[in-house]
């Protein structure tokens, strides 16, 4: 008997069924069953069930002699079933990798609930995923399993069937069926939910719910939006039945309501000349079953009061009101804020007829992000050294609580934001500013960068049209004409700098500033970041970071961090940052440390024992620290790189350590000892020695002495065999401390030396 039973209808998806079928077969929890229904769809999908049936045994087919429609194909496909657990998948949507694992894990942390209730994201045609809104209702809240009077909140989360686990013999004792009709899953989940004597949570995405952009039910012109005055009136009798149940009337009532006002406000749904149908079919049900009791917030009280009298005309004129309303305030809003752009403008004109401040500098880093990189090191750097320079850092108003006592905070787009602009001598950024700057006469434009470039760059990208995308070249050089300094770490750098961003500014070549933190930190330093990431004492730290696919619409994770950590033992634990351009972030979860938010990516190096990275320029400045570095280049995707990116040099032959070319290599390089051995050392030594000759400390210090003291003479840089950087807090005396045993099981590949 399996442990779990999938239940996949299928019909007319034979563009996606191949993949929601791969999602399930491919997850590492392998003890299931898939039964794969045919609804006697006309296109290839009983071909398609077919073919997986024969490539694995897990896959029981199922052709139905009729279209029966979803709710009676899951019923053909739940007689079918043996597991112990029961869920359900439509056909166009996916499993998430590992999620049958989590899911088996939870069930038996909670006892074996007769229902778990797991989250799911909602991916759309373009690419873009979306979480549900719903999901802080599955966190821990008091003890699990629990009944829903514990949590009733639980029913504001989609009411379908395919976001739960449901214990086989549960659904039998309470004989739960689907109906069939639109909206099929309403007279299935509420009774489900209302009879289980245990129900848990799980706060994960197992599923991406697919949003098609044609084609699926909901999205359907039809009558048979009608159904789901008869799916509640299913609700309702199974409650007549259960005198017990009674309590819930007044949820269930209020829920119905709200349902009811979705389906006849959403366009698309309803065929034209139906809506005053619709709604006197909904004064009948609201009448029908009203039952007093459910507080109805504000916001619905229209909605149902129109319900509760069939008001179909007026209820058309509000919306009609409220959408002339909405076009007003927008309208206005646009209107307001051209007139307050037009009037900055006006100001920033007349600061610019004012002389400039000899005395000031303003600060920004990554597009206002906040207080950071080369531009953070120099300001702190210009307060110490020329201190009679008065400062001030624009970031966003997110942003704004990582700016330090001293500089004087500034936000984007404010006047005060235009003056700094106008009239400070200094402006430093490791990006550009606003384009509407005006370089004035004597104002000097340090341009710091932000990493020393392996992928290709500004006018390189002319020949790699899929990573430039929209990218205005004229408008790029226009931004270079502004410079004055560009800051570079290494020859390479410059070089690359000096071709790419044709200009007349000059290359100061003393490293970077934000690399100086490095050789200062101290070991008390390391302790108190470690303590304050949460980062458990004896662990090995490893600060997993992936660049950005710039030429990809979604970026995919491109290791099983929770796999690599269970391969590999509880003596590690992943630091895991995602890009500062992929919002949804990498998982995270028991020894996966999410620090994609931390203001500070030094701290980060600091705290880390090793770096695992792929293309990011983060690898030149954790080379500073003189820690191992193992980089991640999967054949395909460093070919994918190369192609749509383009690189100034083969990372695989000049690597800063060992290199892994699939998730088991990257596991057998750590489980060996292989990522901070000898010959990792060496590779090391040898990058250190190209990209890093400068950054000994005081790079920030040698460039606010030249651009602002107007000092010739720099202080002589220390030899990289002379460099004491802090080490980590796992640093080994011999590199045998840091292995740690064999993963259980076969090995699959061999050692790399």
């Amino acid at each position: 008997m399996p442990r779990f039973s999938v239940i996949i209808p299928a019909y007319k998806v034979q563009a996606y069924l191949h993949e929601c079928l791969e999602s399930v077969l491919s997850q590492s929890y392998a003890d299931l069953e898939v039964i794969a229904v045919d609804d006697r769809s006309p296109d290839a999908c009983g071909e398609i069930i077919d073919e997986f049936a024969v490539c694995d045994p897990r896959v029981r087919p199922l052709h139905l002699p009729e279209n029966v429609g979803l709710g009676r194909a899951r019923n053909a496909g739940l007689a079918q079933a043996t597991g112990d657990y029961v869920l359900f998948l439509d056909s166009d949507d996916t499993l998430t990798p590992d999620a049958l694992d989590a899911i088996a894990d939870r069930l038996k942390e909670t006892g074996e609930p007769d229902v778990l209730v797991y989250d799911y994201a909602t991916t759309f045609w373009t690419g873009e995923a979306e979480r549900n809104r719903f999901a802080a209702q599955l966190t821990e809240q008091g003890p699990a399993p629990f009944r829903l009077e514990d949590r009733p909140g639980l029913l504001r989360v989609l009411m379908v069937a395919w976001n739960k686990a449901y214990r086989r013999d549960f659904v039998a004792r309470v004989g739960l069926t689907f109906p069939p009709g639109y909206y099929e899953d309403t007279p299935w989940t509420y009774p489900a939910l209302m009879t289980a004597e245990s129900i848990a949570t799980l706060d994960r995405v197992c599923v991406h719910y697919r949003q098609r952009r044609r084609g699926s039910i909901l999205s359907t012109t039809s009558r048979r939006h009608f159904d789901v005055f008869d799916q509640y009136d299913r609700v309702f009798a199974f409650i007549d039945e259960r005198p017990e149940l009674a309590r819930w009337r007044p949820v269930l009532f209020r829920r119905m309501v709200d349902h009811l006002t979705t389906v006849f406000t959403r366009p698309g749904r309803l065929p034209r000349g139906s809506r005053a149908e619709f709604l006197r079919r909904a004064r009948v049900h609201y009448r029908r079953y009203r039952a007093p009791g459910a507080p109805v917030p504000l916001r619905s009280r229209v909605r149902h009061t129109l319900v509760h009298l069939g008001l179909h005309r007026t209820y058309r004129a509000l919306q009609a009101a409220a959408t002339l309303r909405r076009r007003t305030l927008k309208l206005a809003t646009k209107l307001a804020r051209a007139l307050r752009a037009g009037l900055l403008q006006a100001h920033y004109r007349i600061q610019l007829r004012l002389p400039l401040r000899a005395d000031r500098a303003v600060f920004s880093a990554y597009w206002g992000r906040g207080h950071g990189c080369n531009p953070g090191a120099l300001e702190a750097a210009f307060r110490s050294v020329a201190p009679r320079v008065r400062t001030a850092w624009i970031a966003r108003p997110e942003h704004q609580h990582t700016i330090p006592p001293g500089p004087r905070p500034l936000r984007p787009g404010t006047a005060a934001y235009w003056t700094a602009l106008a009239r400070s001598k200094y402006l430093v950024n490791n990006v550009n500013f606003d384009r509407r700057l005006v370089k004035r006469r004597g104002q000097v434009f340090v341009q710091t960068q932000h990493g020393t470039p392996l992928k290709h760059m500004g006018l390189d990208l002319q020949e790699h049209p899929a990573a430039a995308r929209d990218m205005d070249f004229e408008e790029l050089l226009r931004g270079v004409d502004k410079w004055d300094y560009v800051l570079s770490a290494n020859r390479h750098t410059t070089l690359t700098w000096e071709r790419v961003y044709p200009g007349g500014y000059t290359t100061l070549e003393y490293g970077y500033p934000r690399n100086d933190v490095f050789q200062r930190a101290t070991a008390a330093d390391v302790a108190r970041l470690r303590e304050t990431l949460g980062i458990p004492r004896d662990t090995v730290a490893i600060l997993y970071a992936p660049t950005h696919r710039d030429y990809r619409r979604t970026q995919r994770p491109a290791l099983d961090l929770e796999r690599i950590l269970h391969r590999l033992g509880p003596r590690f634990v992943i630091l895991a940052r995602a890009h500062y351009w992929q919002p949804e972030g990498l998982p995270r979860g028991g020894r996966v440390l999410d620090v994609t938010g931390h203001p500070s990516v030094e701290s980060l190096c600091l705290a880390s024992d090793a770096l695992v990275t792929d293309y990011s320029s983060i690898m030149f400045d954790y080379a500073n620290l003189d820690r191992p570095i193992v980089v991640h280049t999967p054949d395909d995707d460093w070919a994918a790189y190369q192609a749509a990116r383009g690189t100034y040099f083969d990372l695989r032959a000049f690597p800063p350590g060992a290199v892994a070319r699939s998730e088991d290599e990257l596991i057998d390089i750590f489980a060996t000892g292989h990522w901070c051995g000898s010959r990792s050392a060496q590779l090391r030594a040898a990058f250190r020695e190209r990209f890093c000759p400068y950054d000994d400390g005081r790079a920030a210090e040698r460039v606010v002495r030249h651009v602002v003291l107007g000092e010739t003479g720099q202080p002589p840089v220390v030899p990289l065999a002379e460099r004491r950087p802090v080490p980590s807090a796992a640093a080994p005396t011999r590199p045998t401390l840091t292995t740690v045993p064999q993963p259980s099981g076969p090995r699959t590949v061999s050692e790399r030396r």
